[in-house]
Formats: structure tokens, sequence, C-alpha cells
């Protein structure tokens, strides 16, 4: 098993970028400003042969007894409890503060294995940058720098030293091979007490305040014996009300979190209305093609005249989503919560079905049958045969000719007739027309007196025809 690294200490001293450099990613948002991270965030590193689980936490203040910074403190613990070897970063440009000691002593107590790591040394002397930190008894201090990259090599092997050198497999090697869940909508409507519920703990940062969430925080967790990964995303607000950096670097890590799913759950607020903003974001999710799942929280509550109004709402503004499963919960309470999963594994198996040829052309031809494409000029188009070009979400390709004259109302009866013959509840479905190439548009050879006559023959009949 991999050994767990936890990142700890003050705000601003480059956690973040630290685990940055051990997970050789660009997963933690990274920016000049204390407090940024709030959840922990794990990643998977490797240095030489020794793989290794970094969980980055946020700015460490045990002291504070209420608030979003006493949540961030028992996420925090919560972390340090986890792990098997704690890095405890502090400043070598600003030295030794009082609130280091504060937490090198409630560290002490926890009884894991401490190493002092003095971060921001670049272009500093060893001995001067590390000198005052001696004073914490944490051991010999190490001078890194998180942000150039020197010395890390050095730091986990010391950190490491314990344990023995692993072949990289496939399963040390963080790739997910099971379905992976973005949990998206606006700001404070449920999304981390979602998180929460399902996965039975406060694994997540849920406060009554927007905005609490603002990395894209992934969790490992199983269900009914099944394997997935849930994200929890930063709340999208419209373009014109985003005006912190923060925030910006937030939005988009939430869209690239719904880009990198299989399935998406929106969350919309049941004691709010349906905004403009809810139809952008199941927009947004319709385009990447993610599968869906819609969930309307903070049912709980609501007397029967408000629900009817919600229904109608959903109906009016979000009917495109017509395809999804819907679903009525209270998260912080956990009724209909557990109807979601089994919606998920639904949309999951849509949106990754494998539909053989033979079938495809056959429902395809049988949908002709009942109603064939309109004309297109003095010609009708005609659909010869269907195939599967993709998935997530499914793409059928349908061959023939004539087909750049099929309009959008048949491409909709089409992907309407595919998802209710194969059963692809809760996904999008996409529909490619490809016409055949005429192996006579680049002939250069004239025409024969005999071919000219009997062309214009041709068309002198078909005006008589068509007039």
């Amino acid at each position: 098993m991999k050994p767990t690294l936890v990142l700890v200490g003050r705000p601003n001293v480059g956690k973040s970028t630290l685990f940055n450099r051990l997970t050789r990613t660009r997963d933690a948002i990274v920016a000049d400003i204390p407090g940024l991270t709030r959840d922990r965030h794990y990643g998977h590193g490797r240095m030489g042969l020794k793989p290794y689980l970094v969980v980055d936490t946020g700015g460490f203040e045990p002291v504070v007894r209420e608030g979003i910074l006493h949540a961030m403190a028992k996420q925090t613990l919560q972390a340090v409890d986890e792990a098997d070897i704690v890095l405890f970063i502090v400043d070598g440009r600003q030295g030794l503060a009082s609130q280091d000691r504060i937490i090198a002593e409630q560290l002490r107590k926890t009884g894991r294995k401490l190493i002092l790591v003095v971060n921001k040394t670049e272009g500093m002397s060893y001995s001067s940058v590390t000198a005052e930190f001696h004073e914490l008894g944490l051991g010999t201090p190490c001078a890194v720098s998180a942000l150039h990259g020197e010395h890390l090599a050095e730091l986990i092997d010391f950190a490491l030293e314990e344990y023995p050198y692993e072949e990289e497999t496939e399963a040390q090697s963080g790739e997910k091979k099971y379905p992976v869940i973005a949990i998206a909508g606006r700001p404070n409507v449920g999304k981390s007490t979602l998180i929460n519920t399902l996965l039975g703990e406060e694994r997540v940062i849920a406060f009554d305040q927007p905005g609490t969430t603002r990395d894209s925080i992934y969790v490992d967790f199983e269900y009914g014996q099944r394997s997935y990964t849930l994200i929890d995303t930063a709340g999208l607000r419209r373009s014109g009300k985003v005006w912190e950096t923060v925030e910006k670097f937030s939005v988009v890590k939430t869209l690239q979190s719904i880009e990198a799913a299989n399935v998406v759950i929106l969350v919309l607020d049941a004691q709010n209305e349906i905004s403009d903003q809810d139809a952008h974001i199941a927009g947004f999710i319709l385009e990447t093609g993610r599968a869906l799942v819609v969930a309307v929280n903070k049912w709980d509550g609501l007397d029967d005249y408000r629900r009817e109004i919600i229904k109608r709402e959903f109906e009016r503004k979000l009917s495109f989503l017509n395809f999804a499963s819907l679903h009525y919960i209270s998260a912080l309470y956990g009724n209909g919560v557990k109807g979601l999963m089994p919606s998920v594994d639904q949309a999951y198996a849509a949106a990754m079905a494998h539909i053989p040829t033979p079938k495809l052309t056959r429902a395809m031809l049988a949908a002709v049958a009942r109603q064939q494409p309109p004309r297109g000029g003095m010609s009708r188009p005609k659909l010869r045969y269907a195939h599967q070009g993709g998935e997530n979400p499914p793409l059928i390709v349908i061959h023939g000719s004539m087909l750049e004259h099929v309009p959008q109302t048949y491409r909709r009866y089409l992907e309407n007739t595919f998802r209710e013959v194969f059963g692809l509840k809760g996904t999008p479905l996409r529909v490619e027309f490809r016409v055949g190439h005429n192996p006579y548009a680049d002939r250069k050879t004239p025409l024969t007196e005999e071919e000219a006559r009997r062309a214009h023959n041709r068309r002198r009949r078909n005006r008589k025809k068509y007039g």
C-alpha cells in the first residue's frame, strides 16, 4: 500500500504548490491569496521507484473555534489521522511565526511521523534559512523550493526511507477505470452536502455560505459493491457576477471537471426558482455530451403549491433535459438520495453502450418506414445504413445520399427513436450524417455525344414531370 503524505501548515506557505509538484499535476488551484485551499485534496505521486499518496489541506488555524476556519481545521485533523507521514510546511522567507509554534505543538500530540519542511528557500543559504526553525524541536529541517522544484527528491527520499521500492503496476498508477461523477450547479444549492450524504461522512466542507467550495475535489468511494469517483465542484454563477480571480479559476476547474466526468448530477435548489443560470449549466453539460441525472434539492419543508410551481418551472425552462432521470431530494436529511445512484448507473451504462451495426440499421429503417424524411428539392434523402461512431455520448453515424437536406426536426426524430429502442436513458445522443463519395465527381473525361444526348433527354423529362 502506498504511504500517505499529508501537507500541513498555516495559510499561504506553499502547500498547494508543493502538492502540484509532488503529483506532477495542476490539480490544486495556486494563487498568492491566503486560505485558498479549504478541503482535503488527494493525489498520486511517484519519485523514482517509490509511489505515494499526497493530501493537500487548507491553512491550519487550530485556535479558531467557529466558522469556516474551524471547519477547515477539522478537515486538516482528519487528514492527519489518515497520514503515515506529516510534512509540516513553514515559510522560510517570513521566518518562524507564532502560529507555527501552535501548529507544531498540535501535530506533536498526534504521534505521527513529522518532517519539518522549510519552503520558499530558493537563492538562500541552507544554514541561515533553517537555523531558527530548530527551535520547534522537530528534528533537522528540510529546505526546499516547491515553486522551482529544488531539493524535492531529497525530501521524498528522506520521508520514504523506511518504505521499500515498488515496481509500478496499473493499480498503483492512479488510473481510474470506474465511473467518474461530477456534482454541478449554482452556488449554495447543496452540492457538498450531497457528497457528504453519499459518503456517510463529512468529507468536504458544507457551509451555509455561497462559494465555500473553491477547488474541484475528487473523492473515491464505493456504493453497492461498486467503485466510483465523485467530484465536488465550485458553484457556477453568471459570468457577469464573477469578479474575483480565484473564482475565475474555480469556474475553469468546474468546467474541466464536467468535461472529465462520465456522469453529471445537476443539483437545483427547490427553495429558489429555476433560473436562467441553471439552464446555462444544463446547456453546457449537454454540449459536452455528458450523461446526466437531475436532483432537485431542499425538497423537504415545501408545501404542495410550491412543489407544483417548481415542477412547472422545470418543464418550461429545462424541457430539453427530458432524457435525464429527475429526483426530488433532501441532501441534508438523506430523503430520496438512495435513488440517485441507480439512475447514475443507468445513465453511465447508456453513455458507454455498444450497439451492433445490424441492430442500428434495422432500427433506422423501421423509423424511416414509419416516417420518411421530407424531400430536399426534386429528390428525397436516402438513409442506407447506420453504425456507432463513438461513446460517452453515443454517436450514431448514418450513411446515405442527399443527407445534407435532412432537417433538424427529423434528426431529433431519429435520436428519440434510437433512445427509445435501445433504452438509452440519461445520456445525450448524437446523430451524424455522412454522404457517400460520388466516383464521377472528379471525372475529367468529357461526355460523348451519346452520353450528352441522354443527359439532355433526362433533364427534359424531369422538367415535364416536376414542372
